[in-house]
């Protein structure tokens, strides 16, 4: 019987690894950055580590597109790579740091290599697992890599402090990208599906954004987001607010606080891919956007710190019941050679959400409280679940009638359901070897029914008619 566990696959296991390693890495590297921040500029400290993280966000949602737009393109193994081996460097470079804007070039510069690896390599693990089952355990092992992160990293930054100095914590996350590279280099990589998008720059890097927001489901994720960012704005912000400021506690009460949320996250991760067998993506989904909203609401009430824990082990439910099956919901709208477009484009948007989250959860709780923090925070989750409810089509099947008006347009040299023509030999489907040619021809009018996703054929989604 053929296994259903993805880290049977060899490929697949390297990439988990390269994952954790780098994860693990960079989790380290925030508290070496705090602490950084603190020796150059003092109880300024947050000041630098905000404008850093707005940084890190200008970065994600502004050249992610960008990079995405362009990587099907590009080897794909050579540039997770070496993506991976720059993002080392630069990180080695941040001990030597003398200058406060020193530290923003840097992080600007480091996370504009994560804006472009992380679609890219999210992109890469269905070219490798394509079975849905399989894929969607791998969602859910990606998943619980991001929550053993952010609970063991702290942990292990602590021990590593005992006998390391904080700038040697950066050269510690820098290896840890090397080893990634490493396992990269280990891995099979299919080669990226030929895509018949159009060669202009401008053309290919719009292509992402439009085509995500040009797909119902997706542009329901997308305002799914803003309730993940609302619940994760509140939890990474005000955390350390509500604890040692509202319970007066201290620093461990709070991390136990942050614990109960990861296992929350990982509960639902584990959670999911049995869900999926029972109820499609979106009764799931729209279920996390339900929790997270009435969660909020709860807040408000300002409960002890047992209630508080539950609050945060809810949240941390909600938000991986709308974020683990996100890949899923990505890989059935976009054609293989497009998915890095794809994956780009959720990677920005998603993170433009998060922005706002992180704004409204600092600014709100700074000069209105917690309470009116947590209500605000509630009012933008309820209207996320109730854009996403009507955006969200209740049926959503994979195959759809559609009309193609007459067009002329340049494509590469492909077979498939828009580009069946003879060569010269006559045969139909002869071997090409002139793959990477262009073929400069017209489109007839047709109506047909087949898998559909925006792409250079299929421009508009086709209303309830067809």
């Amino acid at each position: 019987m053929k296994s259903t566990n993805p880290l049977s696959i060899s490929a697949f296991r390297h990439l988990y690894l390269a994952q954790i390693t780098s994860l693990l890495g960079t989790g380290i590297a925030s508290v070496a950055l705090a602490l950084l921040a603190w020796d150059l500029a003092g109880d300024q400290a947050g000041v630098v580590l905000g404008t850093a993280l707005a940084l890190k966000m200008v970065a994600y949602v502004f050249i992610s597109p960008i990079i995405g737009g362009l990587a099907h393109r590009l080897p794909r193994k050579t540039v997770l790579i070496g993506l991976d081996i720059i993002r080392a460097a630069l990180i080695a470079c941040l001990p030597w740091v003398s200058e406060i804007w020193h530290i923003y070039a840097l992080i600007f510069a480091i996370n504009t290599c994560a804006a472009g690896f992380t679609p890219l390599f999210q992109a890469t693990i269905p070219d490798l697992l394509q079975e849905e089952k399989i894929y969607t355990k791998a969602l859910s092992y990606a998943r619980l890599a991001y929550d053993l992160e952010n609970i063991l990293s702290p942990t292990l930054a602590a021990l590593l402090l005992a006998v390391l100095s904080f700038h040697e914590l950066f050269y510690l996350d820098s290896l840890t990208f090397i080893i990634s590279a490493s396992l990269i280099a280990l891995t099979i990589i299919p080669k990226t599906a030929l895509s018949d998008r159009p060669k202009p720059i401008w053309k290919n890097i719009q292509f992402g954004i439009r085509a995500y927001l040009t797909t119902p489901r997706l542009r329901a994720l997308w305002v799914l987001y803003f309730a993940v960012a609302a619940s994760g704005g509140m939890m990474i912000v005000n955390t350390v607010v509500y604890v040692q400021g509202y319970l007066q506690m201290d620093a461990q009460i709070m991390a136990m606080v942050f614990m109960a949320s990861g296992a929350g996250s990982m509960t639902a991760a584990l959670t999911v891919p049995h869900l999926r067998q029972q109820f499609a993506d979106r009764s799931i989904m729209l279920t996390g956007a339900c929790l997270l909203a009435i969660t909020l609401s709860l807040g408000t009430q300002m409960p002890n710190l047992i209630g508080l824990s539950i609050l945060w082990f809810m949240l941390g439910f909600g938000n991986s019941l709308i974020q683990t099956p996100a890949g899923n919901l990505i890989w059935r709208s976009c054609r293989p050679s497009d998915s890095a477009a794809f994956f780009a484009a959720n990677f920005s948007l998603s993170h433009s959400g998060w922005f706002i989250g992180y704004i409204l959860a600092g600014h709100l709780a700074s000069h209105f409280g917690l309470t009116f923090t947590f209500g605000t925070l509630a009012a933008v989750a309820w209207m996320a679940l109730l854009v996403a409810w009507f955006q969200f089509p209740q049926r959503d099947p994979v195959e759809l009638w559609h009309t193609h008006e007459s067009m002329t347009h340049v494509h590469p040299h492909i077979h498939d359901q828009h580009h069946e023509h003879q060569h010269d030999s006559g045969h139909g489907h002869a071997p090409h070897s002139n793959i990477d040619h262009d073929h400069h021809h017209q489109h007839k009018p047709l109506r047909h029914k087949h898998t559909f996703v925006i792409d250079q054929h299929h421009t508009q989604w086709p209303t309830k008619e067809g």
